[in-house]
């Protein structure tokens, strides 16, 4: 029966696909088992015994989920249909029996079932099942990696590594008490400034706030004579029996510089205990807007908005903006100084602020031309105080961009500002001498006042050089026009944009100075640039000499612009060419004597090279004399004032030097490990080496050299 064999074809390939698509869907949901039972095991150990129940759940829930599973007979057929065109769409007669299909459909039944045979297997069928098998793979083998991971972190010492990254710190080596010593206890009491709580810790190694308060009790398993702490090597602190049978003593101190310190019990010391200091930071300000120079013109709204960020890491006091407005010019410029406040209230301890003020321009009592100079000044709760960089915003004045003074009048060399530095070292000298008659507070706000005049005062000398312009300094039109009269000039586009193109923004091109005052008014505006510097940083009577020099070279360039006509002749004394031609008396010419004294340089470090070298023949195994051992007792001093002001780092190497000093007539008993540590601390103290190529250094000789050249130099410029 040839319906019966293409029948069994297509039932046969009917079951091959389903169970392909149902081992598929079995092979998904234990991949989907295994990862999330390894996932588990990683955090609950023992937890494998997830895969069967999870196994059942996911295969239920794909099952129900994929209907792929369910294929039948028709399906099958209709797939051959669409995948192999041979079969001209009739797969479907071989289903059906031979005495229900007409003339036509049995010819075309017998055609298909002779095709059938011939057919190859659809890969299709087992398209999902590779898919699955190759997710399992995967699966399996992920999974296997991770419940390995805590055995692999384990041995590779990344737990270490995990820990750090939680916060926590390093394990660090067990101390070393004293026998005698039953039981301890330390006490914290950090500074009110932190807003933290008391803490208790039983170990000597300590790290405390700045002005931290610490108590120590020991507990003794006898009775003792004596307990002290020695500090530093030199500050000894004795401890106070606190009952009669001397076994419990008790101390405090007030920490605030680091080091390190020792137990002395009746004489037995201990090892060296780290002290480690945690400095209170100043607050740091960040003002994200506005500019540092701003410059609001015609038309747009005299407000700015000030926004800034204030950090402190135990918290911030107080906060406000300290502002200045410079109005007027030259000897008329006014200045009026007033807080502004943030409208925040400081309180608590939070360590940052993200404040904003609105600063309107009017209700200041701005006007145009006006400047406003402001600060920030931060205070936290251990009363250090942080002010910023000085901003301003000016308003532009529309009224100087009308006037016609510079296209009337020639410039003016000697303007009226030059008097103002005059002022300016008026003003210093007061205020030296008022100085033990205010406040420090006064004294400081006074002298920043004086800086900002000195820079005011500098910025407008800077306009004749090119650096700003406010107003036309001559008539470049009128000029243009003198210039370009001649007819032979009409087409010459060079000398037109020569004539009519503006060049005082640039200073090189600045024309109205000759360029010996051009020089000198440089010369004068670094001047003032000390001065103010000086001025900003407190220390008036350092920017006298600067504010002195920059008078006189003002006066110097008014002297110079001036003309002079002799009233008599020059009387120049009568030569005697008889009396000195040809004498040949040489006894008013002497040789000239030239003494210097030079002292030796000392190598301030060349007792810690010679210790390197003495430490790398004890590593040898060879024996030291007595020199050489009082060098390493020097060394040894160095290094311990080093590690009292940086216990962290220089600490280890002291103890180690200890063991060395101790065991340094017999060389064999020192242990390497020693001093490679000591060695270490001794390179970290040493100064970096020069990096080649370089420079050579001259010797200290008498520099014949230099004074060589300077002769020939000056000698050449005479000429």
């Amino acid at each position: 029966m040839p319906e019966a064999n293409g029948k069994y074809i297509i039932s046969s390939w009917q079951k091959k696909w389903k169970s392909s698509n149902i081992l598929s869907l079995a092979f998904l949901a234990l991949a989907a088992a295994l990862f999330l039972s390894a996932i588990f095991h990683l955090f609950f150990p023992g937890s494998l015994w997830l895969v069967i129940p999870l196994f059942l759940i996911f295969g239920a829930a794909v099952f129900l989920i994929n209907p792929s599973w369910k294929i039948t007979v028709p399906d099958v057929a209709r797939f051959l249909n669409t995948s192999f065109p041979e079969l001209e769409e009739s797969t479907e007669l071989s289903l059906k029996p031979t005495d229900s299909l007409n003339f036509l459909e049995r010819l075309q039944q017998q055609k298909v079932e002779q095709i059938l045979p011939q057919l190859p297997q659809p890969k299709e069928f087992y398209k999902r099942l590779k898919v699955a098998v190759l997710i399992l793979l995967a699966a399996f083998t992920f999974s296997f990696l991770l419940m390995r991971l805590p055995l692999i972190l384990k041995n590779n010492h990344f737990t270490s590594i995990k820990e750090a990254l939680n916060g926590t710190e390093k394990q660090q080596k067990p101390e070393i008490i004293l026998p005698e010593i039953d039981h301890f206890n330390l006490k914290i009491t950090p500074p009110v400034y932190t807003g933290k709580s008391s803490r208790e810790q039983e170990k000597f190694t300590i790290s405390v706030e700045d002005g931290a308060i610490v108590n120590w009790e020991i507990s003794t398993s006898k009775s003792v004579k004596q307990v002290s702490f020695i500090f530093n090597d030199h500050e000894r602190l004795s401890l106070k029996a606190a009952n009669t049978q001397r076994t419990l003593w008790k101390t405090s101190k007030l920490i605030h510089s680091p080091g390190f310190y020792q137990v002395n019990l009746d004489g037995k010391i201990s090892e060296l205990y780290q002290i480690e200091v945690i400095k209170d930071l100043a607050p740091v300000i960040h003002i994200q807007s506005p500019k540092p120079s701003t410059v609001i013109d015609f038309g747009e709204p005299q407000k700015t908005l000030l926004k800034t960020v204030l950090t402190d890491d135990y918290g911030i006091s107080e906060a406000y903006i300290n502002a200045t407005i410079a109005s007027g010019t030259g000897e008329a410029v006014k200045f009026k100084e007033q807080k502004i406040a943030f409208g925040s209230a400081f309180s608590g301890h939070q360590t940052q602020y993200q404040l904003q003020k609105l600063l309107d321009l009017k209700q200041l009592g701005m006007q145009p031309g006006d400047e406003l100079y402001f600060y920030i000044k931060a205070t936290d709760n251990h009363q250090q105080e942080t002010r910023s960089e000085v901003y301003m915003i000016s308003i532009a004045d529309t009224a100087k961009l009308m006037q016609m003074d510079g296209m009337v009048n020639s410039l003016d060399v000697k303007p009226e500002l030059f008097r103002s530095e005059r002022q300016i070292i008026i003003e210093t000298e007061q205020l030296l001498k008022a100085k033990d008659t205010i406040k420090a507070e006064a004294f400081k706000t006074k002298c920043n006042n004086l800086g900002i005049d000195q820079k005011l005062l500098r910025l407008r000398y800077g306009k004749f050089l090119g650096e700003e312009q406010e107003s036309n300094l001559g008539d470049p039109e009128a000029e243009g026009e003198a210039s370009l009269s001649d007819p032979k000039d009409f087409s010459n586009a060079a000398k037109i944009i020569d004539a009519y193109t503006d060049k005082h923004d640039k200073a090189e091109d600045v024309g109205y100075l000759e360029p010996e005052v051009k020089n000198q008014l440089k010369a004068t505006l670094n001047e003032m640039w000390s001065a103010e510097l000086r001025l900003r940083t407190y220390k008036p009577q350092e920017a006298l000499p600067f504010a002195y020099k920059a008078l006189r070279m003002l006066k110097d360039m008014q002297q110079k612009s001036r003309a002079y006509v002799a009233k008599s002749s020059a009387k120049i004394a009568p030569l005697k060419p008889v009396e000195k031609r040809l004498t040949g008396d040489l006894t008013k010419i002497i040789d000239p004597i030239n003494q210097q004294d030079f002292n030796k340089k000392i190598d301030p470090n060349l007792a810690l090279r010679q210790a390197a070298n003495l430490l790398h023949q004890l590593k040898n195994g060879t024996g030291l004399g007595t020199g050489s051992q009082q060098i390493l007792r020097q060394t040894n001093l160095q290094l311990s004032s080093k590690a009292a002001a940086q216990p962290s780092v220089y600490l280890p190497a002291v103890t180690a030097f200890r063991k060395i000093l101790a065991e340094v007539n017999h060389p064999k008993n020192i242990s390497q490990q020693d001093i490679l540590t000591v060695e270490k601390a001794i390179q970290k103290m040493l100064p970096a080496v020069a990096k080649l190529p370089q420079p050579a250094q001259t010797n200290p000789d008498f520099g014949l050299a230099n004074t060589y050249f300077q002769n020939l130099t000056r000698t050449n410029r005479s000429k």
